[in-house]
């Protein structure tokens, strides 16, 4: 994992802008801290921070490497690319040779072999650049399901990218601005991102599974990837010896690295079921975490976490034989948090989801440079309420706003009447639900199924991979979702959603897939989610923070939202305060006033 940028301009020379690029450059220093490069030529300057974890000594960047023609083409490379052994040896049967074992090479050689198309041929988390001097050509390419992030704008004659925000606002030439539109995305759908829209104006995200060919001529993106629909006439049995052999692949891929490996460990199926599957592959010491938080004042009044993590986390770790570690988080840590997960993500965020998740980062990178999670097992396996409850699933819109009120509800009315909610959000899902593959025939049960699948697997599980990437790289550490494997997703998009829920049990699949791994009671436990602070005091202190904002006249939060709305929601109605995400935890819609507030303070509206 890694932190990547550069700017390439066609009418100016850029070999005297070495400062510029390292400023974008160093802006990323948290996500790679163990060294920097910076490669220039005459209208092409790259940037790249290392965090080194396959071919220590071997891997620097950005590396160059002499075409057929003999000009050089060069890339500048986040992430893992875990079938790099298989492509090296490919590649050498193409007559190329190596001088490294790292994944970068293989990646760069793939390109002077096979050019942009190399990208039907990865398996991986990557986002990278690729600059080709004979072509004078940029290459933007971002992973199948956007596990690493990779944004770009247009500036001037040229383009300026890189792995956050932070990086291309460094540029002397891009200001931090947005746009009502860019408001719409925070506060109308903050919890169905629609890719591509990177908030500030004038700034792109490329799209998962999409790569940008951008030259003189102008900028093109095009999708390489996406899901197909394909019958499935396989029964139980078949089909969950299918996941376990393809997860069984999956994870020993993605336990290979040059540095220590540890796993993120919940006590809940998924982590339970990657842990127990990278315990068989690894070799040596393995070491699972968890997060604890402060808890509420009354046992079990937590609707969301039915049950405590811990108990379940140290009985696996115990089948495991595993060292097990927990990172625990105080209330006055999630109330300095705040402003640390605004500046990680350079856009406001999910309050103490983020401070804990970062806390538990922290404690994780004490011992490892790697760890591996569950994120994606619930959006492909169907392990939430709006993949099951049919309130959810005939929504007229996002399954998961069902009876959700949005942060829009707070806006000021002349505000609202420019975004005009209803329209955008409407606009949204009809975008989604356009791109949805069907098979020709189906029953309109069977298509809702696969709309439900690919609105989560493009517009929520997005979210959740953006948490992790900027949470993890805040302290330089490198985390692997092998539930996020596109081959996983291709399959399980087409697996009825009655063989997911098989005996009325939600992921029934990757249950009885790991069954023969874990101890019953992990098997079937119910499903608990992530926790969020139910901490009293921790609420009243973020809830006395908004109060103190309402009453300062020159907070920049109210020349967008209404001062009165939200004084009498913070006050008198605290459990329908609106938030970025579904759970109904009034501390995330209470932080997530504060991050907001913070965030205007430093950027510029434009309407």
């Amino acid at each position: 994992m890694c932190g990547i940028t550069g700017w390439v301009d066609w009418t100016r020379d850029l070999r005297r802008e070495r400062a510029v690029v390292s400023d974008m450059t160093r802006t990323q220093t948290p996500r790679g801290p163990d060294a920097e490069g910076v490669w220039l030529s005459r209208h092409a300057a790259f940037g790249h921070r290392r965090l080194a974890v396959i071919d220590i000594e071997g891997g620097r960047q950005p590396m160059a490497r002499n075409g057929r023609h003999g000009e050089p083409v060069v890339i500048t490379f986040s992430g893992e690319i875990y079938n790099f052994q298989e492509l090296r040896t490919e590649l050498r049967g193409a007559g190329w040779s190596f001088t490294t074992r790292s994944d970068t090479e293989v990646l760069l050689t793939a390109y002077l072999e096979w050019g942009p198309d190399l990208v039907t041929r990865l398996n991986g988390m990557y986002s990278f650049a690729i600059w080709d001097e004979r072509r004078q050509q940029l290459l933007l390419v971002r992973d199948r399901l956007g596990i690493k992030p990779l944004y770009y704008a247009a500036l001037g004659e040229g383009i300026v990218f890189g792995s956050e925000p932070k990086a291309l606002l460094a540029h002397p030439e891009m200001a931090a601005e947005v746009d009502l539109e860019g408001i719409a995305e925070l506060m109308v759908v903050p919890r169905a991102k629609t890719p591509g829209h990177a908030v500030y104006r004038g700034m792109r995200e490329v799209k998962p599974g999409c790569l940008v060919v951008a030259d003189a001529s102008g900028c093109r993106e095009r999708r390489y990837w996406q899901v197909r629909a394909e019958p499935h006439s396989k029964d139980f049995r078949t089909t969950t010896a299918e996941i376990r052999s393809l997860l069984t692949d999956i994870v020993k891929r993605q336990v290979v690295a040059d540095v220590p490996v540890g796993t993120l460990l919940s006590g809940g199926i998924d982590s339970s079921a990657i842990t127990a599957l990278a315990a068989r592959e690894f070799q040596g010491e393995l070491t699972s975490y968890s997060v604890g938080v402060p808890t509420p004042a009354k046992a079990g009044s937590d609707a969301w976490r039915p049950s405590p993590d811990e108990p379940y986390a140290k009985l696996v770790a115990e089948r495991l034989g595993l060292k097990h570690s927990v990172a625990e988080v105080s209330t006055g840590s999630l109330v300095e948090g705040i402003e640390r997960g605004l500046q990680a993500r350079d856009l406001p965020g999910w309050g103490d989801l983020d401070t804990s998740i970062y806390h538990l980062f922290r404690t994780v990178r004490e011992n490892c440079t790697v760890a591996l999670s569950g994120e994606s097992a619930d959006e492909v396996f169907g392990g939430y309420t709006w993949q099951m409850d049919e309130r959810f699933i005939q929504h007229s819109s996002f399954p998961w706003m069902y009876s959700r009120r949005q942060p829009e509800f707070l806006l000021r009315e002349e505000i609202r009447r420019e975004i005009r909610p209803e329209e955008y959000e409407a606009e949204r899902y009809r975008e989604a639900l356009s791109e949805v593959p069907h098979l020709d025939g189906e029953d309109p049960g069977r298509r809702r199924q696969r709309e439900v699948f690919y609105l989560g697997l493009t517009r929520w599980l997005g979210a959740l991979l953006d948490r992790k990437d900027r949470m993890s790289m805040a302290v330089g550490l490198e985390v692997r979702v092998p539930f996020a494997d596109h081959r996983l997703a291709e399959y399980l998009f087409n697996v009825p959603a009655d063989l997911k829920a098989h005996g009325g049990t939600e992921k029934a699949l990757l249950r009885q897939a790991c069954a023969d791994l874990l101890p019953e009671e992990i098997v079937k436990r119910p499903k608990s989610a992530y926790p969020a602070s139910q901490d009293p005091e921790y609420l009243a202190t973020v809830r006395n923070l908004v109060i103190d904002m309402v009453g300062d006249p020159d907070a920049p939060l109210f020349d967008l939202m209404d001062r009165e709305r939200v004084r009498t929601a913070v006050t008198s109605d605290l459990d329908a305060l609106p938030g970025p995400i579904t759970a109904r935890t009034p501390a995330i819609g209470l932080s997530y006033l504060l991050e907001l507030n913070r965030w205007l303070s430093r950027v510029r509206v434009v309407t």
